[in-house]
C-alpha cells in the first residue's frame, strides 16, 4: 500500500529522468511552463523551474536543441557534449521530486534518476549514431521528431496515468536494449572484417 501511495511521485521522478536523457532542456521548459500556467502543482523543490529566467533560458536552449538535433552529425556532437548535462539533470530533477522526503530518499532518487537518464541518453546516442550512417536525412529527422513528441507525451502520461507511463518506460527500455544489441552485433561484424 505504501508504494501505491507514492506511485505518482515515483512516476513523475522517473519521467523527468527519462525525458532528461532525451531532451533535458525541453523537460525543464515543459515542467516549468506547466507549473507557471497552473496546469500542475509542482513539488516545492521543482518550483524554481517556473521562474521566468529559468523558463527563458530553458526555452531558448529547447529551441537551439530542436534545430541542432535535426542536422546529421551535428546531433551526435550535440549528444556527446550533453552527456555531461543530461545525466546530472535527470538525477537532480528526480531528486527534487522527493526533496521533502529526507536525505536518503532524495539521494536514492538522484542515483536512480541519473542511472535512468544515463541509460536513455546512451540508447539515444547509439541509435542516432547508427542512423547517421544513412546518407539520407529523413531517418534522422523522423527519429528527432519522434523524440520531440514522446518527451511531452511521457511527462503528461506520468502525471495523468502513472501506470501507463511505466508501461511506456518498459517498452522504451526493451526497445533500447534491442537496438543496443543490434548495434553491438554490427560493430562486432565490422571489427571481424
Amino acid at each position: 500500500m505504501e508504494l501505491q501511495k507514492h506511485l505518482p511521485d515515483i512516476a513523475v521522478a522517473a519521467a523527468l529522468a527519462w525525458g532528461s536523457g532525451l531532451r533535458a532542456y525541453a523537460v525543464i521548459f515543459a515542467v516549468g511552463l506547466a507549473g507557471a500556467l497552473g496546469w500542475v502543482e509542482l513539488p516545492e523543490h521543482l518550483r524554481l523551474l517556473q521562474h521566468p529566467l529559468v523558463l527563458g533560458a530553458s526555452g531558448l536552449m529547447t529551441a537551439v536543441e530542436f534545430f541542432a538535433d535535426k542536422v546529421p552529425w551535428l546531433d551526435s556532437v550535440w549528444d556527446a557534449v550533453h552527456s555531461f548535462i543530461r545525466i546530472p539533470a535527470g538525477a537532480a530533477l528526480a531528486a527534487a521530486v522527493f526533496g521533502d522526503s529526507g536525505t536518503a530518499v532524495t539521494l536514492a532518487a538522484a542515483i536512480l534518476g541519473g542511472t535512468l537518464a544515463g541509460t536513455v541518453h546512451l540508447a539515444k546516442v547509439g541509435t542516432r549514431a547508427a542512423i547517421n550512417t544513412s546518407p539520407e536525412p529523413l531517418t534522422n529527422w523522423t527519429a528527432s521528431l519522434a523524440e520531440d513528441a514522446i518527451v511531452p507525451f511521457g511527462l503528461w502520461l506520468a502525471v495523468v496515468h502513472p501506470l501507463g507511463f511505466f508501461v511506456l518506460l518498459l517498452v522504451f527500455l526493451a526497445a533500447a536494449a534491442l537496438v543496443a544489441r543490434l548495434i553491438w552485433r554490427g560493430v562486432r561484424r565490422l571489427a571481424g572484417r
